[in-house]
């Protein structure tokens, strides 16, 4: 019999969103349902295990820690991307890392959903609506705002379409998007992410976290964008440097952020972020639905089938 355990479950329904019955023969399930800071507890709590159900990148996989696991033979990351994996490291330790798909809806979705609610100031609202207020803001509208949208993959493509029905100016940028791509989406093209800042009403980023895109958005870059612009975070905490941002908005350089990911999750209790009154921001949901969670957990088990099998599934560090 192997072991498998299931990491940082916060909602505790992993076991409700797939079937797992077909494994039950072969493989002890476990659910681990909180979030290890300690990286000595978790290395003590996970040597035990063979195979590794991760959510995201919510538990960081260097070499430092898959020495520490020597039982471990399989690790699924739910999405076919995790920066938090150490792939060399795995491959050279044995270890197969395999992904799952996922829903490319849910992280657009909650892009827009931050927008609005920063730019008609909701949160702030619905408080002083049950505390007993009445209107203490003015919001903006959207129609004619230049929405920038820095990166135009799956998710990025799918904002401008969302930009382009609430009637917004689109403008794109990444290093790879061409004018005729660009035409072919139906927005417009910069041609360098200098141009779309300064250009943009709203800026929204939507690039994965590489070498190349870590810290991409800086002091410089912030205080090239209007002073009433907004920031959209949704993709990587990193992409943007976090001490810079704070500072952009303490001193109302910029108009406001609305954020979803953060340098370092679960955001310390005690953090700026949390303050600042300019500021709308959940605790990393882009991907958190009942419908994507499915596609993960079923296919987390169809991974650790395939495996038990000889002939694993969506191998990431083959």
């Amino acid at each position: 019999m192997l072991n498998c355990a299931i990491l940082d479950d916060y909602q505790k329904v992993a076991l409700t969103m797939a079937d797992w019955q077909p494994l039950r023969a072969q493989v002890g399930i476990e659910v681990l349902d909180s979030h290890f800071a300690d990286r000595e507890a978790l290395a003590r709590r996970l040597e035990g295990f063979e195979i590794l159900v991760a959510m995201r990148e919510r538990t960081p996989f260097d070499a430092w820690l898959l020495d520490r696991l020597p039982r471990l033979k399989l690790l699924v990351t739910t999405g076919m991307r995790n920066a938090a994996i150490d792939m060399a490291a795995a491959r050279v330790r044995g270890v197969t890392v395999c992904g799952t798909e996922g829903s490319g809806a849910s992280a657009a979705e909650m892009t827009w959903g931050l927008l609005l609610a920063l730019a008609r100031r909701i949160p702030r609202e619905a408080a002083g609506f049950r505390d007993g207020r009445w209107q203490s803001t003015l919001g903006i509208d959207l129609r004619g705002r230049r929405l920038g949208i820095v990166g135009l993959g799956n998710l990025g493509r799918r904002v401008a379409r969302y930009g382009l029905a609430f009637e917004m100016r689109v403008t794109g940028w990444s290093r790879s998007l061409t004018e005729e791509a660009s035409r072919a989406m139906g927005i417009e093209h910069a041609a360098s992410l200098d141009e779309l800042l300064q250009g943009s009403d709203v800026v929204t980023i939507h690039l994965p976290l590489t070498a190349e895109t870590r810290g991409l958005v800086g002091a410089r870059e912030l205080g090239l964008m209007k002073p009433g612009a907004l920031l959209v975070n949704t993709a990587r905490g990193p992409i943007v440097d976090e001490a810079a941002l704070i500072s952009a908005l303490e001193a109302r350089r910029i108009g406001g952020a609305a954020l979803d990911v953060f340098d370092v999750e679960p955001l310390p209790s005690r953090h700026a972020l949390r303050e600042l009154d300019n500021v709308v921001a959940t605790p990393h949901l882009g991907y958190v639905t009942e419908d994507t969670y499915r596609v993960f957990f079923t296919q987390a088990v169809e991974d650790i089938a395939a495996w038990l099998a000889g002939a694993p599934l969506r191998v990431l560090n083959g």
